[in-house]
């Protein structure tokens, strides 16, 4: 099969501008007229007029006496006017149609006596005061309403009041998604994926991005690595639809037919975009009709979708498009970047004293799981190679701002804990969010040394002290007032297969050829205690085979071991439950959160009442491999593990 090639890059703008081109979209989408009361969200295509005024009379606006003004002219303090009840005064409650002659309102609280048949006040009222006029809110046959209005529930108010039982209105842009694959299963059915199988996922992602803007979307099942079905499949639903994506196939692959499919029964007019990721996207028409090649990574396909095919869609349907909130904030650490690609950056962002900062996550195009953590976007431009650590820069907010004053940003060494951590923050009746980014012990010490993190979680045995982590502090943050908090013991070892096939027993078996390890990256706390192990079984790195293999969490680490892409890995004891792997122990060691002295606020204050819970020790507990003794407990240098 013929590999897909792309034809060159576009920037976003020019790609929107150029599908644009090519639609009618007066002709493509209609008006339909709908009930006014289930106009919310839909456009006008069509001005309203009112058909009534607002209100359709004059009214008493308070509680009283309607009356004619002109009879109260005379009333001074001292000096009371005499009114007679059903002839010169009608008693109204507000809302209350003005009686035939009345021209005001005498407020009750004016009423000096009443005599019974008779009213006396010392109070003069001029003409219309205390009336609602007819008309006063809406006139009949003026303009309510102009056309490209997106209707809302105070729209739907006032189009009731004046009497407007029917709108005509732009119809949905309506976009029917194909999944396609034969790796992909329908997630429908809730099956369990085999190796090289995944979870059809996309099609909701596509579709939650779309439908909160007012765009309809419709969802197959997925359609086979077949490009006659996959071809009939489009041409059956471009009746149907205003647009027809194709989820995955769009890349460059031998089973990529997306490309193929679109040329036979349309025009391709955009294949690949200056963005990555999402660099993979396909646009085009058929019919009239949208046709979207939507790449299979979901990071991707949120690119592809946010900045390219929900702008199109939008405009389709004169859809205003929201516009994301922007901020500056300051970058917690340098981020490379090629030269000659835009690239879109996810980070975390948190309020760090008086500035947000910023941590960039996870840039592969599969990381779907930096998009649930995500709360900002930005994009390093084509001709920078990256931005540097401290740099101002504006980012696109993913959340309310307010969400940012209750994220706290976590950097350093990663734990299980920390996830556990997060969940008991969220579940208060006052949510405060974590963000945390694994980057290694003493990538959180950096990050505290620049006051670029709230909490640091660290877990760095000093040899000669026999102490954890104060050593370092002194050593790279000499002079900063610093608070250590234990969150737990933890126990660090050998992460095995099941039944441990290998009969490792301890770090010297690394130095076994079949042996293959995982690492932690360089600055990890775990990567350190493996090295010092090394150092006393007198073993180099490089009699290791697969040293120089690293992730960045346990968790990593024990998938590796579980999918037999590695051995052994050292990690933590509940990673290797988790995963349901054996595990060799090497060690006991103190993972704390640390944290400079000035960022005791509330939100701090909130995460230490917590460690120090009872119910949080339970559930620590439950996981394994922790101790809870020191728990919530400041640390001293030269404790150790002791209390």
């Amino acid at each position: 099969m013929k590999r897909t090639v792309y034809l060159h890059t576009l920037p976003v703008a020019e790609a929107i501008a150029r599908v644009r081109q090519r639609l009618d979209r007066d002709t493509l989408l209609g008006t339909e007229t709908i009930p006014s009361h289930e106009a919310q969200g839909r456009v006008l295509a069509a001005p309203v007029f009112a058909r009534y005024s607002s209100p359709t009379f004059h009214g008493a606006a308070m509680d009283g006496y309607a009356v004619r003004a002109e009879a109260t002219f005379a009333a001074r303090p001292g000096a009371p006017v005499r009114l007679v009840k059903g002839t010169d005064a009608f008693a109204v409650n507000t809302g209350n149609p003005l009686p035939e002659g009345c021209n005001a309102v005498l407020m009750i609280e004016y009423v000096t006596r009443d005599l019974g048949d008779t009213i006396e006040t010392e109070t003069a009222v001029f003409p219309m005061q205390h009336v609602r006029r007819l008309g006063e809110d809406i006139v009949a046959t003026e303009l309510l309403l102009p056309r490209g209005r997106q209707m809302t529930a105070f729209d739907i108010a006032a189009l009731l009041t004046a009497g407007i039982w029917e709108v005509t209105v732009w119809q949905r842009p309506r976009l029917c998604f194909i999944p396609t694959g034969d790796e992909v299963l329908d997630f429908r059915s809730r099956p369990h994926p085999r190796p090289g199988q995944v979870i059809e996922s996309n099609s909701q992602l596509v579709a939650g991005l779309l439908r909160p803007l007012g765009i309809d979307v419709v969802v197959l099942p997925p359609v086979p690595d077949q490009p006659e079905a996959l071809r009939a499949a489009v041409k059956a639903q471009l009746p149907h639809a205003h647009a027809v994506a194709i989820g995955a196939g769009s890349s460059a692959g031998a089973k990529d037919y997306s490309r193929s499919v679109m040329e036979a029964v349309g025009e391709v007019l955009v294949h690949g975009l200056d963005l990555m990721p999402g660099k993979p996207s396909l646009f085009g028409v058929a019919e009239g009709r949208l046709l979207v090649g939507v790449p299979g990574y979901p990071v991707s396909a949120a690119v592809c979708v946010e900045e390219v095919l929900a702008p199109l869609l939008c405009w389709l349907g004169h859809l205003p498009l929201p516009q994301r909130p922007q901020v500056e904030v300051e970058l917690a650490r340098s981020i490379p970047s090629k030269l000659g690609t835009n690239e879109y950056l996810r980070l975390a962002v948190g309020r760090v004293g008086e500035r947000l900062v910023a941590m960039p996550l996870g840039r592969g195009a599969g990381l779907i799981s930096t998009m649930v953590r995500a709360q900002a976007t930005t994009i390093i431009p084509t001709h920078r190679e990256g931005l540097e650590a401290g740099a101002r820069i504006p980012v696109r907010l993913l959340v309310p701002a307010a969400e940012l004053e209750q994220t706290i940003i976590v950097v350093g060494s990663h734990d299980n804990l920390l996830d556990l951590l997060a969940d008991e923050l969220m579940a208060q009746e006052e949510p405060l969010r974590l963000a945390s980014s694994h980057v290694g012990s003493m990538g959180g010490i950096t990050a505290l040394r620049e006051n670029r993190t709230i909490l640091a979680g660290i877990h760095l045995f000093d040899p000669e002290t026999e102490d954890f982590n104060f050593p370092f502090l002194a050593k790279y943050l000499p002079g900063v007032n610093v608070i250590c908090c234990n969150l737990a013991i933890r126990h660090q070892g050998l992460i095995v297969a099941q039944g441990n096939p290998l009969g490792i027993r301890g770090v010297a078996d690394l130095a076994r050829p079949e042996v293959r390890l995982v690492n932690r990256q360089r600055g990890a706390g775990t990567r350190i205690l493996l090295d010092h192990a090394l150092r006393q079984a007198g073993i180099q790195p490089t009699q290791v085979r697969g040293y120089e293999h690293e992730e960045f969490t346990h968790m990593a680490v024990a998938a590796n071991v579980r999918t037999g892409a590695a051995d052994c890995g050292v990690g933590i004891l509940a990673a290797a439950r988790a995963l349901g792997l054996d595990f060799i122990p090497l060690a006991r060691e103190r993972y704390d959160l640390v944290f400079r002295a000035e960022h005791l606020d509330a939100r701090v204050e909130r995460i230490l009442h917590l460690l120090r819970h009872q119910g949080f020790h339970q559930r620590i507990q439950a996981l394994g491999g922790y101790e809870t003794s020191l728990t919530g407990q400041f640390m001293r240098p030269g404790q150790g593990l002791g209390a």
